[in-house]
C-alpha cells in the first residue's frame, strides 16, 4: 500500500469517526477472560467519541467488562473497515452524563434525558494513538 493510499484510508476512518454509527466492540469477559464482540452505536458530540445505550435498570454485561479492563476493540464495519485499540472511561458523574447524554438524546430524537442520565451505559472511547488496525492496511502501533 502507497502512503497516499494510507493517508485516504486515514481519512476515511476519521470521516466514519466523524459520523457516527452502528460498530461492533470487543471486550474482555471479566470472569472468563474470554474476547466478547457485540453490535453497539457509537456517537461524536463535540469531536469526542461516546458509546452508550437505551436506558434500563440492568447492569450490561459489556459495561462491567470495560469496569474490569478498560482495553477493547473498536470495530468500524460497513464501508469502511477498521479495528481500533481504544481506551474506555466510565462516565459516571451526573452533570457530565447530563451533559453528553443530551447530545445522545438529540441524536436518537428522545425525550426522556432524565430517565437516560439515570439508567443508560455511558463510556467515553480514547482512541489508542495513531495506530489504525484496518482490513485494508494493517499500521504497526
Amino acid at each position: 500500500m502507497t502512503s497516499q493510499e494510507a493517508q485516504q484510508l486515514d481519512e476515511r476512518v476519521i470521516g466514519a469517526l466523524a459520523r457516527g454509527g452502528t460498530i461492533d466492540i470487543t471486550t474482555v469477559g471479566r470472569k472468563s477472560g474470554t474476547p466478547r464482540r457485540l453490535e453497539i452505536v457509537f456517537h461524536n458530540i463535540d469531536g469526542r467519541i461516546y458509546i452508550s445505550g437505551i436506558p434500563s435498570p440492568t447492569r450490561r454485561g459489556w459495561l462491567a467488562n470495560l469496569e474490569a479492563n478498560p482495553r477493547f476493540t473498536f470495530h468500524l464495519k460497513g464501508a469502511v473497515r477498521a479495528d481500533l485499540p481504544a481506551t474506555a472511561r466510565i462516565i459516571d458523574t451526573e452533570d457530565e452524563r447530563r451533559r453528553i447524554l443530551a447530545g445522545v438524546a438529540r441524536n436518537w430524537r428522545r425525550t426522556d434525558v432524565d430517565r437516560m442520565v439515570l439508567q443508560s451505559p455511558l463510556i467515553e472511547v480514547q482512541l489508542d494513538g495513531a495506530a489504525i488496525n484496518s482490513d485494508h492496511s494493517p499500521t504497526p502501533a
